[in-house]
């Protein structure tokens, strides 16, 4: 690590000969495995970044240069090289550094990013916005092909391509799908001269004197140019959004990336760079296997990762992947759709064994949910699984296309509540909120792994929209029996434990959700009653009335947004039919998570049994401190 320990921000780097990159690329790959290998966290996807991210840093004078990587799960190498390499040790863990790019942890972290396709927006704002300034800079946006799936990076290649005036520049790292030829030294020599400032004046001058040309002469010049073009660099898409072209390059092969950058830096107006990367470069394990790779825990880098010893429990993701096969061998009018997370989202064997009934649209959560309307619109049952904090993308589309129309769309929301690692940028806190406000909507929040089979075939067998909502991760073990396709009484809460204390310390805890287990050890101490609501819309009333009737205080809980998400359900509920008693709503906090254990941050956030007995034994501690007292009634007598 001779080189790599003497770059504490770009500047060094920048004072290091050409010729010395290939050492530091090697040195920052090996030193990004090991942390990676230590703390967890996105591997493939940094190691193909390496070469790209150097060349950047070397070529461009950053911070005042700006730099937006899309998604940003690709920034460690960008995270070391700009003073944090030694914070790398807490990457992703609490009090540590995030896995993403944010703008209060570095100045060279332009714009946060964690979601799919901004990129390119953010960095149109940023040239334009130095424009008005008059501040001379350069911005490079860095998006993926995975990223160039989303409608939103070809909104901005529309809006880009009519501002000659913006100075951007928009690396696209083809890292992935096939969009291009095999590059070699051809490609390299065509992609050096097409950046050179020769070739500009060259077309620039052209342009001039086609101005006056006929306009069939003028058509016949483009065409020739574009031909010309096109038979080494897929980049007519590209010009015709007015973008100026250079590519297929080598992402790996420094000494093609840098003099290309050197010369498309003194260019201005919208311009694209197509680099080739191959995700988990540099380690063999990782670039045979790159899904695997691709988020992994700790493991050895000398062993790879390997299996567990002892099976874990199944997550929920499996859960739902398994009921996804089993009902559609009951209904073949299922049909699967994902926003491109088929792995993520327990899919896997669902689109081996039906590939004609399975629909992955890529990054694009909008097309996703309107695709899915228009499947269920010919008497299909579309099942949209999606990470709740994605879902957030297409909540028109849920409401207009879906809802409105009242069509039997199912969302299996996974990633509801905390994530952990990932952080703020990926909690699912907003999805309760969202929905329950949504007319004909209906909103489950299953508590264990039975329980979510039971609501999944609930949720298919409804003629409108509904929603099963579950988080990351394994649940308590529940027994799930795979030939079980029964379904649960819409609306219809369970009561799980009748608390026996005397009249005046008598508590109802309602709990949606997971959470009902850290509940479970609250009511235990407190010896009070607990409902298992698993209804968020509609609410179980008669459940709400039993419970307000028979206990002196309420307390509800969530793994969603406290405000706006079900204990405001039931407040509102419980105003309507006339009830006055006093009710505590716990669930995630109106701020941003952190990132971090799981269990850690739950337990930051007082939702672990803990946590939740130390709230409710401080907001009731009169209560809990005094004898009986006159029953809550409804306000109507």
């Amino acid at each position: 690590m001779n080189l790599l320990n003497g770059i504490d921000d770009p500047r060094a780097l920048r004072r290091l000969a050409p010729e010395q990159l290939p050492e530091v690329a090697r040195e920052l790959r090996a030193f990004l495995l090991q942390t990676v290998a230590r703390t967890g966290g996105h591997l493939s996807s940094n190691l193909g970044t390496v070469e790209l991210t150097l060349a950047l840093h070397y070529v461009f004078d950053t911070p005042h240069d700006r730099l937006v990587w899309d998604v940003g799960h690709q920034t460690y190498a960008h995270k070391i090289l700009t003073g944090r390499r030694e914070q790398m040790a807490g990457l992703r863990q609490a009090g540590g550094i995030s896995g993403f790019p944010r703008r209060e942890e570095s100045p060279y972290d332009t714009f946060g990013t964690a979601h799919s396709s901004t990129s390119i927006s953010a960095a149109l704002g940023l040239a334009l916005a130095a424009r008005a300034k008059g501040e001379r800079r350069k911005v490079v946006a860095v998006i993926g092909d995975g990223a160039m799936t989303g409608g939103m990076a070809f909104e901005a290649l529309n809006n880009a391509g009519v501002h000659p005036e913006a100075d951007l520049l928009i690396v696209l790292n083809d890292n992935d799908m096939s969009i291009s030829a095999p590059v070699g030294a051809l490609n390299r020599y065509l992609a050096r001269l097409l950046s050179g400032r020769f070739y500009a004046s060259a077309r620039d001058a052209a342009k001039q004197v086609l101005k006056a040309a006929p306009p069939p002469l003028l058509a016949l010049a483009r065409r020739l140019e574009e031909q010309a073009k096109g038979l080494v660099a897929p980049g007519t898409l590209f010009e015709e959004f007015g973008l100026d072209y250079v590519g297929p390059i080598d992402g790996h092969d420094l000494h093609a990336l840098v003099p290309t950058l050197h010369n498309l830096r003194e260019r201005s107006g919208p311009r694209l760079l197509h680099v080739v990367t191959r995700k988990g470069y540099g380690y063999k394990l990782a670039e045979a296997d790159p899904i695997t790779y691709h988020g992994p825990g700790r493991f050895d880098p000398a062993v790879g990762i390997k299996p567990p010893a002892v099976a874990p429990r199944p997550t929920f993701a499996q859960v739902f992947g398994h009921w996804l096969c089993d009902m559609a061998q009951a209904d073949a009018r299922l049909m699967a759709v994902t926003p491109a997370m088929c792995e993520g989202s327990g899919m896997v064997e669902f689109a081996a064994r039906y590939p004609k009934a399975y629909f992955d649209v890529g990054i694009a959560e909008q097309h996703a949910v309107t695709f899915a309307a228009g499947l269920a619109c010919e008497g299909l049952k579309p099942v949209v699984a999606i990470y709740s904090t994605f879902l957030q993308r297409a909540y028109d589309q849920l409401i207009h296309d879906v809802a409105l129309q009242k069509l039997p769309v199912v969302f299996a929301i996974d990633r509801a509540g905390i994530v952990g690692a990932d952080g703020a940028t990926h909690t699912g806190a907003f999805d309760i909120a969202a929905l329950r406000c949504v007319p004909g909507m209906v909103l489950m929040a299953p508590s264990d792994e039975l329980e979510c089979r039971r609501m999944l075939s609930t949720a298919f067998s409804l003629d409108g929209p509904s929603a099963v909502r579950y988080p990351r991760g394994a649940g308590v073990g529940a027994a799930v029996d795979r030939a079980d396709l029964s379904t649960l009484p819409v609306g219809r809460a369970v009561l799980r434990r009748q608390g026996q204390a005397a009249a005046g310390r008598r508590l109802a805890i309602l709990a949606f959700g997971p959470v009902l287990h850290a509940a479970r050890q609250a009511a235990e101490e407190l010896d009070a009653t607990l409902v298992d609501m698993r209804f968020i819309k509609p609410l179980d009333l008669q459940m709400l009335q039993q419970v307000a009737a028979g206990h002196d205080a309420l307390v509800t809980v969530e793994e969603g947004a406290v405000r706006g998400g079900a204990g405001s359900a039931c407040l509102e509920e419980l105003q309507a039919l006339g009830w006055q008693l006093p009710v505590l709503t716990l669930g995630l906090p109106d701020d941003w998570l952190e990132h971090g254990d799981p269990a850690q941050v739950a337990a930051g956030v007082g939702l672990d049994g803990a946590g939740l007995l130390r709230s409710i034994r401080a907001h009731f501690a009169d209560l809990l401190a005094q004898g009986g007292g006159p029953r809550p009634q409804a306000a109507n007598g």
